[in-house]
């Protein structure tokens, strides 16, 4: 009788194991982005994968609204919360329109971190900025002086077409340019429009700018959907060589214009590790790696930490005709 009971709890433990009863956990983290179909996230959920695979026991699950809307991420968030996430890696919409929703969500122990654009620090335990802001602000600065440049003109102007007014890392990085512009005494900066990141109102900003300004030499878009958009207008009203664009962009998007010359430079860091890094801290979050002042991210390394709970992964990288289509094969 005894031998029989021992088989069967054998039995029963092996039907468990088959099962996935005794399987590792799995780690669900929800990376959420501005929204779905722009090629920069899309590059950044690549990454995510790959930190999946590296990890082997973590769910991802890619979401985010249709447009750029606060509103969106929130009804998304709730939904996430519902869901019982493990994790939520959010590129915010707006800075303090989230935050309500990710307070309950922590509250819920789930654990938040920000990248890329980030939300007020109650909203979040870590925000991942893809560079550090001054040197992001700085390089787009220096990218228009370098066209103006490559005009063979020692001075000019530049204009900015951004994404919302309200998107976080876009006034960051504007406001550390302006700063910036000491360095620059010959650049003089005559606008600054949003595109809202829709590629049809951003073409039209982008129009509207090189109208209203009809010395402009430079418009630098720090947006992915807003420098391609501005390439594409310069080219419509035959500019090129005239009115160059400059920013943050992707290389795949970009290389043809950098080939017909309405391009000079660009730069960007690489999405697919931003996507990776963001993983990776949401899951060393859920295991309870790291300190207050460091957690690490995979092959990236670890991201050191400030009082406010910001890090920075890496220097923009800049592409021009050089290298742009090395790695307009990759992102």
């Amino acid at each position: 009788m005894k031998n029989k009971l021992i088989t069967a709890c054998v039995l029963a433990s092996a039907t468990l194991f088959a099962s996935g009863a005794y399987a590792a956990e799995q780690v669900r983290v929800a990376l959420l982005v501005k929204a779905l179909g722009i090629g920069f996230f899309e590059a950044a959920y690549r990454g995510a994968e790959e930190a999946k695979k590296e990890l082997g026991d973590v769910e991802i699950i890619y979401t985010g609204p249709t447009s750029t809307t606060a509103e969106g991420q929130i009804e998304i968030i709730n939904s996430l919360i519902a869901q019982r996430v493990d994790a939520i890696a959010v590129s915010a919409n707006d800075a303090d329109a989230l935050v309500p929703a990710l307070k309950k969500a922590q509250q819920r122990g789930i654990k938040v971190i920000s990248w890329d654009s980030g939300v007020g620090k109650e909203g979040r335990q870590i925000h991942l900025n893809p560079s550090s802001n001054s040197l992001i602000g700085e390089m787009n600065v220096q990218l228009a002086a370098d066209a103006i440049k490559a005009k063979g003109k020692t001075s000019g102007t530049f204009a900015i077409l951004s994404a919302t007014p309200t998107s976080t890392n876009q006034n960051i990085w504007i406001g550390e340019m302006k700063n910036s512009l000491s360095q620059f005494p010959n650049l003089t900066l005559v606008d600054t429009v949003y595109g809202d990141d829709l590629a049809d109102k951003s073409f039209r900003e982008a129009t509207a700018l090189i109208k209203n300004h009809p010395d402009l030499d430079v418009i630098v878009a720090p947006t992915t959907v807003g420098i391609l958009a501005a390439a594409q207008a310069v080219s419509d009203l035959g500019l090129t060589g005239k009115v160059y664009v400059t920013g943050l962009g992707l290389p795949s998007e970009l290389a043809g214009h950098v080939h017909s010359g309405a391009i000079h430079s660009f730069a960007i860091w690489n999405p697919i590790d931003l996507g990776y890094s963001a993983t990776m801290l949401a899951y060393n979050l859920v295991k309870g790696k790291g300190t207050k002042t460091e957690v690490p991210m995979g092959r990236m390394g670890t991201l050191t930490l400030d009082e406010n709970g910001d890090g920075a992964m890496a220097k923009p990288f800049v592409y021009d005709e050089s290298n742009v289509d090395e790695f307009s094969s990759i992102f």
